[in-house]
Order: structure tokens, then sequence, then C-alpha cells
């Protein structure tokens, strides 16, 4: 069997539903639309935990954040934990990454004052050749632009913030509506997508693995011309709220914080996004005018490969780590505990003339992104790490339902240090006068209901079948205590299947250590 190439792309806060091919009445995706013709698109795929740090964490490592515990942007990565980069060189892979992972290394492998300890926004260990590009990084992106003649800031970081001023129509569309002032040649979409042609194009060892990471469509909200303008408010969907955000807050005292925080601090609040029904349509309308400006450049990727004759032997996955509220809930960024955050679109195309056949599935089981890793060392006939929560879903590309297959989604936050990580003030705890070790909460959620179990606050349920839109908790009626109590304990057990095992199948003897045999469920 010739080996496979591994074209592994990531968006940033790119929702579940925005892709044409699954009907959305607005947003335009016809690249990944095609992918997934040629491919296989699970529908009901949801990340693990937000924000980005820790989720990118469970789709590297292929776990729970109970297990890994980066709770937060920030928090390191401990390094006795393996990942899709160190598992890919096992292989003899040379993993490449374009674009960034979110990761803080182990600090016990480092000396105190050593510079990758002094950011958020490092690189997963294995990846060898990198360019990191980032919104704490963009020094590559910047000299770029000014080898194409574009006068940069001062400051680079300024490149991802800096509008058109004065622009035609902004007072009346909304602010988000101004354009940047590089063109959509020169965005940092561009220049990741520009990379990752030029690597595809070198001549060089095979097969290759590349990890594209791009930023969009998360904030700013700020696209270059044409897509500042491709689609119009009025055309956005309504957003799916209560009638206030005052009407909203009632709901739960963690939600109430939220909309208070997000009006007021942090860097979403309403001084540098307004709330107004105006701008908030416009928002939504750059939003997915900068998800079609990526579909555009990952459909230049894909053309490429197919000019060149790699596509039939490259493996391409897409994702992104985690959605956003956009407005629903009356919130802004990927917060509380509502579906647009963690529901998140997943394509894989499998290369290879046998799998034709399979081509244009739609997956509407429940997938999370702990089985990415799992997935892609079975295409590879590679063995499962102990340490992963997921389970391949080779199967289902198979057009097979595994055995024993979930019936629910879960994920996790831990908002411990919401003020130090998003600026918001006073802290969690002291605000919902719970304990600092109690900020947390786990979800469960199946095709009807949904629990929401927090550390040291109300739990929350929810009808989804009769309420879609997550508006009225039910966790106080009486009527619904019985299955309250059967949701709570199936989150329990989730907890305990899932508790870390990396030593667990091994015991000493006297023949010293030996590994028993487990089933990767």
């Amino acid at each position: 069997m010739k080996p496979k190439n591994i074209l592994f792309i990531t968006a940033d806060q790119w929702r579940g539903e925005c892709l044409s091919i699954l009907g959305h009445p607005t947003v335009k995706t016809p690249n990944l639309d095609s992918l997934a013709a040629d491919g296989i698109l699970f529908r009901n795929h949801f990340t693990q935990c937000i924000p980005c740090g820790p989720s990118r964490a469970s789709l590297y490592t292929g776990m729970y954040l109970q297990n890994h515990r980066s709770v937060e942007n920030g928090t390191p990565l401990d390094a006795r934990h393996t990942n899709i980069a160190l598992e890919l060189r096992k292989l003899g892979y040379d993993p490449c990454l374009i674009g960034y992972t979110d990761t803080t290394p182990d600090p016990r492998l480092y000396p105190p004052n050593d510079p990758a300890l002094k950011t958020w926004s490092g690189i997963l260990p294995g990846f060898n050749k990198f360019l990191d590009v980032s919104t704490i990084c963009p020094e590559a992106w910047a000299l770029w632009l000014e080898e194409r003649g574009y006068t940069v800031p001062e400051n680079p970081r300024d490149l991802y913030y800096k509008a058109v001023e004065e622009y035609p129509g902004a007072e009346t569309r909304g602010k988000t509506y101004a354009p940047a002032c590089y063109s959509k040649e020169e965005s940092d979409t561009a220049f990741i997508t520009y990379k990752a042609l030029q690597f595809i194009r070198r001549p060089g060892r095979k097969p290759w693995f590349l990890h594209v990471s791009y930023l969009k469509p998360h904030r700013p909200f700020l696209a270059p011309e044409p897509y500042n303008s491709l689609y119009h408010p009025d055309d956005i969907p309504d957003f799916k709220r209560a009638s206030s955000p005052e009407e909203e807050a009632k709901q739960h005292p963690y939600l109430a914080y939220l909309l208070n925080q997000d009006l007021h601090n942090g860097y979403y609040h309403a001084g540098i996004y307004p709330r107004d029904e105006k701008s908030m349509r416009q928002l939504r309308a750059t939003y997915y005018g900068l998800i079609t400006e990526l579909d555009d450049n990952i459909g230049k990727i894909i053309a490429l490969l197919k000019e060149n004759g790699e596509y039939e032997n490259t493996v391409i996955v897409f994702l992104s780590d985690h959605g956003a509220q956009l407005g629903d809930h009356h919130l802004l960024p990927p917060s509380a505990y509502f579906d647009q955050s963690f529901h998140i679109p997943f394509i894989i195309h499998l290369p290879g003339a046998k799998n034709r056949q399979k081509r244009g599935l739609v997956v509407n089981a429940f997938t999370e992104n702990v089985d990415v890793l799992p997935t892609i060392l079975d295409i590879l006939g590679a063995g499962i790490p102990v340490q992963c929560d997921g389970r391949s879903l080779v199967p289902f590309i198979m057009d097979k339902t595994p055995e024993k297959w979930r019936t629910e989604v879960h994920w996790e936050v831990d908002f411990r240090y919401m003020e130090e990580s998003w600026g918001y003030s006073p802290p969690p705890d002291k605000e919902l006068g719970i304990d600092f070790e109690a900020c947390s909460f786990n979800v469960i959620r199946d095709k009807q209901y949904k629990y929401v179990h927090f550390a040291g606050l109300p739990s929350l349920f929810f009808d989804l079948k009769n309420d879609p839109d997550e508006l009225h908790d039910l966790a106080g009626n009486r009527k619904y205590t019985e299955l309250i109590l059967k949701y709570a304990q199936k989150m329990l057990s989730w907890r305990m299947v899932n508790d870390e095992r990396t030593l667990v199948h091994m015991t000493a003897g006297p023949e010293g250590i030996t590994e028993r045999p487990i089933s990767h469920r």
C-alpha cells in the first residue's frame, strides 16, 4: 500500500451549521461542499471544551479535558501525553505546521526564563518544521507583506485590527462592514494558503503530514474586500435568544455573569462590538464572509493536490476547534453551555479507488474531537495510544456503525481563570459566590435532552425536541426529576469510565512489568 499524505486543516470558531451543503440559508462554501461530496461529512460533531488551547489539546491528544487538564489558554500541556505530531513521527512522517496550535509546553522540561514559557500561543511538541502565524506572532505575515510592498504598522499585531477608515456604508451597516487595509491576496488567510501551496509544491520527502491551522473566522471580525460585503445583513438568519439580555440572564447565574461581562468587559465587550441589531447582523454577515474567504483558500489547496496528482493519495481532514455564539443568547464569543459554541463541522476525504463507493456519506451519529486522532492513526494502520478517550471513525467511513457507539456527546468547561484570560472582572468565583475549584461544568447531550451539571451552581435541563433554542430550563420542574436523575447518573458513569488510564493496563510481577491486553472501546 502506498503511504498516504495527511492534510490536516483546522479553522477557529467555525460553527457546525455553516456549510452550504447542510442547507445553510446564507453562507456559501462550495469547495468544502465538494470535499464533503467526495468524502464523509459528520453532521453531529462536537468539540470537547472551550476556549482554543483546551479544545486543541483534546483534538491533538484524543483526551477529554478531565484527563489532559489543560483547562485554559496558557495552561501547560503535560509532556507525558503523546499527540498527533509525535504519533506521526513514529510512523516516519516529519510533521509540519503552518499556523498555530495554542499549546503551552510543560514547564518542567524548560529553564524558568525560556522564551517558550513566555507565551500561551506555543507550538505542539513534535512539529519539527513550522511557520507560526497567530495574533500573538504575526511577524512572518508582516515580513511577507513588506516584500509585497505593503507598509506594515509599527506594531505588526495591528494588522489584525486596522480597518479602512471612513469606509462608505460603515455608518449605516455597522463597524465590521469596513474592510481590512490589505487585499484578499494579502490577508493572513491568503498568507497561510501561500505557504501551504509552497510546501505541497516543494520537492522533498514523501509522504508528508501538513497541519494548516487558520485563524479565521475567529475575531477580529475584519474581512478584506470583497468578503466584507459578500453577504447582506438582511439575509442573516434570526438570532436564537430571549427577548432581551435581562430576560436571558434569568435562566442561570452563570449565564447572567457571562452576559454582564460580555457587555462590559473582556475582548468582546459592547464597546468594541456594539450589540444593537444592525451591528450584530452585520457582524454575522462579516463572519460569513470570512468563512467564504477561507473556503476559497482551501479550494486552492485542493486544486493544487488534484493538479499535481496528489489528491488521490492524500487524507484530508477539515474541522474547527470550536464554534461561537455570534449573538445567539445575546452572547458573542464561544461561551456558556449552548450548542453554538460546541457544534463544529467535520469532513474527511479518504483517498483510494476502493473508497469511491463510500464517498458522499453523511454520518448522523454523535462524534467528538477526541475521535480524530484515533481515526487518523487507524487510517494509517497504526496503533491507538491507551490515553485516547475517543474511538476510530473508520467503520463509519466504511458505511458501518461501530459496536456500542455512543448515543450522546459530552463537553466540559473550566472557567476559574476568566479574569486572567478573558479580562472578566470580578472573577467568577467571587461574583457567583462559589469555590475557586468549583468553577466548572459538564454537559451530556443526546438527540432529545441536554443536562448541564455545575460543580458549585444549579444544574440545567433542556428538552431539545420541544425547545431546540434552549430557552426553557426544566431543572426546577418536578415532572422531570426522575429524568434529570437518570442523566446525572449517566454523566457520572461517563466520567468514571473515562478516567485517565495510561498505566492501568500494566502490572508488576516476577518477570517485571507486564502489559495486560486491552480493548480500545
